[in-house]
């Protein structure tokens, strides 16, 4: 088992994506300790300081290969086009636009990038800020994307047999709490209880699409908790004065990215997509 789990990792490791994924979790990892560590002190030093250091190190590592990510990226946006005509409409609107936002992401850091190395002789904080807009848009896009797909697979579940919901549900979540969240969590509750009655119950369905089917609302769910997360931090990095931007202390930044990071490496092993920055 030990043996397996090893060459699990070595061939991750081996591939640019799987090693980028390592990489990632091992960079906010450290910045959630170095953070929690120093505590209130400005500027840490000692280990807490030490380790916000190696997560900007593995950080600007990432930033550097991210610099031929861009065919990558156009060969996806490419194949993937205005999306498959028995898509939902509304869906492959939002993945058009999450592609693209994708696709002016990676230049826009680019340049960036170079200013800051010195190559171009421009303001790179004006680049930083549009590429970091560009990747809070790219989220924003694809919570809602996940969102809709959520709806849908609740309707189609509805109609099966008949099957609704109790209201009394929706009275148990505080109005006063973000509304994303509040619409969000008793549609989840709500799917996987229709989802598991519905399969429970059925003898007509397929064993194949039943898993199918509980397999795409957990990869929806969790691909909405690794964008809510990024987005949070991307909010974070943006100017001060819009939202809560510059406002997260270092271990939160780590903490939300820790998180994210694990649920990507997580539908990676099971065969999942992240396409987390």
């Amino acid at each position: 088992m030990a043996a397996g789990a090893l060459s699990g990792l070595v061939a991750a490791l081996e591939t640019y994506r799987g090693r980028d994924r390592v990489v990632r979790a091992l960079c906010y990892g450290c910045q959630l300790a170095g953070g929690a560590l120093a505590g209130p002190q400005a500027p840490p030093s000692g280990l807490p300081g030490s380790l916000l250091a190696v997560s900007a190190q593995l950080n600007a590592c990432r930033t550097a290969l991210r610099l031929f990510d861009d065919f990558a990226m156009l060969s996806y946006s490419c194949s993937y086009g205005l999306g498959p005509k028995d898509e939902d409409g509304l869906v492959r609107g939002l993945s058009v636009l999450c592609n693209l936002a994708n696709q002016l992401y990676y230049p826009c850091e680019h340049i960036a990038w170079a200013a800051d190395a010195g190559v171009l002789r421009v303001s790179s904080q004006k680049w930083w800020t549009l590429s970091m807009g560009l990747w809070a848009f790219s989220l924003l896009l694809g919570i809602l994307r996940s969102l809709r797909i959520l709806f849908q697979l609740r309707r189609k579940l509805r109609q099966h047999k008949g099957y609704d919901f109790p209201p009394w549900l929706y009275s148990y979540f505080n109005p006063n709490v973000s509304v994303l969240i509040c619409e969000l969590l008793p549609i989840i509750i709500e799917l996987w209880a229709i989802n598991n009655i519905t399969l429970a119950s059925s003898s007509t369905s397929s064993p194949l699409s039943q898993k199918e089917t509980k397999a795409q609302v957990k990869a929806e769910v969790l691909s909405i908790l690794t964008d809510m997360a990024d987005l949070s931090n991307a909010i974070h990095w943006l100017p001060p004065g819009f939202l809560w931007a510059g406002r997260f202390p270092p271990w939160l930044v780590g903490l939300l990215g820790t998180v994210s990071s694990l649920i990507g490496i997580y539908q990676a092993s099971r065969g999942g997509n992240s396409e987390a920055v």
